[in-house]
């Protein structure tokens, strides 16, 4: 027997899922949420979940809002299920189903009059944000760009805005003009200093039609930084299935996750926040040392394996991590070329942080996948891997590991895995990083002239050489023997 997940099916999934123990109707809106995707539904979300559980906060309740055809997609599903989202959350020894209610609503994508009037409502104190790395407008130095064209157009047309920033900023403006206090915005995305990049988009996208509300909003608005951790695949229709088939839950457009999750942020508010502290969100004067460690270990070290497992046709992260080579590669790279410039973090001992990570990857419930960490590098390879490298070779050490990467990523989009088999590749930059990529099997700086992406890095002579050479080597003998070389300390010239 199965049940359409709804709130007047609730009783039903609790046969087999854990449901919410406060009452929806009594939630009142605190927060909207830009990119209602999987990983806000299995993060954010879960930790006001589980605060609402606990009977507290509950005037912080989600309304959900978007600007691409995705958003629209989710929120179509997820209305009609009363806006619930069922949470599997899994490790290697067990498997649990939750249903979570802390989403109220999500805006009509396409109608800016209507998110501008929900923005400028003084019940919301917050303003989050999940789009991805690739939606904050910055380039390879982390700076904004107030000259692309979809900012260009938001500073013609300040009243009907396109962007999420532009939205932002109209939301403040009406709040201004009314006399109501700002709201905070808080980005819950995977880049450096997140808060700081989140405000120079806002600001900068302010700045192009109001000068003087971007004073107003530098004066006025909390952006805090903010780390934040979990492994949540894509959803497709094998979950679906799972979920229908296991639990007798029929969810539109359910969340799978690992167990493990994390969230420190700065205790740098506008307007107050929910007490998020009492359900395992650690408050930080400075999240720097935290971003740093997660963004390279973790997210470098998919970044790092993305490409050699692609090339190779595997397709499953924990896959991935079973295959030696891969394994040993990212333990190598992780150690003598990641972790030692990280800096220290409190109360944390790096070399066990990435025996988690470790763990992590293996867990093969997860199903995550290396087309989804291979995705999207144009913007992830700048954030992820790129200031590791920089910062080695800043300390006069070498990137032998690192610019292994680099040659990896390039590898992959000449667009062929090393048994010939063509790739679908998954980014806004795909046709000229193809070309490019092309270009480089005989003239490696082909690769690396994207400036926009390789920037300072790619102006070192040492880095030059490190990545023509593995690159060559790739062409030459494939991923596997390369990345023995790498391990026996022979990839060198």
């Amino acid at each position: 027997m199965t049940c359409k997940l709804s709130l007047a099916t609730l009783s039903d999934a609790a046969r087999t899922a854990a449901i919410p123990s406060y009452e929806r109707a009594l939630l009142t809106a605190g927060i909207v949420h830009f990119g209602v995707g999987n990983f806000h539904r299995a993060h954010q979300a879960i930790y006001l979940d589980d605060l609402f559980n606990q009977g507290a906060d509950h005037d912080w309740a989600i309304i959900g809002a978007g600007v691409l055809p995705s958003d629209a997609a989710m929120r179509e599903k997820l209305a009609a299920q009363d806006f619930l989202t069922t949470v599997v959350e899994q490790d290697n020894n067990k498997t649990a189903a939750r249903v979570t209610a802390p989403m109220i609503d999500i805006l009509p994508v396409g109608n800016p009059v209507a998110v501008i009037a929900r923005l400028a409502d003084p019940e919301i104190r917050i303003v989050s944000l999940t789009i991805t790395e690739g939606g904050y407008f910055i380039d390879a130095s982390g700076t904004f760009n107030p000259a692309h064209p979809a900012i260009a157009a938001d500073g013609e047309n300040p009243g009907a805005p396109k962007t999420v920033f532009g939205l932002i900023v109209a939301g403040l403006k009406a709040r201004k003009d009314k006399g109501i206090g700002p709201f905070t915005v808080m980005s819950c995305d995977n880049i450096p200093h997140n808060g700081v990049v989140t405000a120079n988009a806002v600001i900068g996208t302010a700045a192009l039609s109001d000068p003087a509300l971007a004073d107003w909003i530098r004066a006025n608005v909390a952006f805090p930084n903010a780390m934040v951790d979990r492994i949540t695949p894509a959803t497709s229709q094998r979950e679906i299935d799972f979920l229908r088939d296991n639990f007798g839950i029929e969810d539109n457009w359910p969340v799978y996750c690992e167990e493990f999750k994390q969230w420190v942020l700065e205790d740098k508010f506008t307007a107050g926040r929910p007490a998020l502290e009492k359900v395992g969100v650690t408050f930080v004067p400075d999240v720097t040392p935290y971003e740093h460690m997660k963004i390279r270990i973790l997210n470098g070290g998919h970044a790092a394996i993305a490409y050699p497992a692609a090339l190779m046709d595997i397709h499953f992260v924990h896959d991935a991590m079973e295959e030696p080579l891969i394994r040993s590669f990212l333990a190598k790279l992780e150690k003598d070329e990641i972790i030692p410039i990280v800096p220290p973090v409190p109360n944390t001992s790096l070399p066990d942080y990435f025996s988690l990570i470790e763990r992590r990857l293996l867990n093969p419930k997860i199903a995550d996948t290396i087309p989804r960490l291979a995705q999207d590098g144009s913007n992830r390879q700048p954030k992820f891997i790129l200031p590791s490298t920089l910062d080695n070779l800043r300390q006069g050490r070498d990137v032998i590991g690192l610019a292994l990467v680099s040659a990896l990523w390039c590898r992959y989009f000449a667009g062929k895995t090393d048994s010939g088999k063509d790739i679908v590749f998954n980014d806004a930059s795909a046709e000229r990083l193809h070309a490019a990529a092309l270009k480089a099997k005989d003239d490696p700086s082909a690769f690396l002239a994207l400036d926009d992406i390789f920037g300072e890095v790619a102006k070192s002579d040492l880095f030059r050489k490190r990545f023509a050479h593995a690159l060559k080597t790739l062409w030459e003998k494939g991923t596997r023997e390369t990345l023995q070389l790498y391990l026996d300390d022979k990839l060198t010239v």
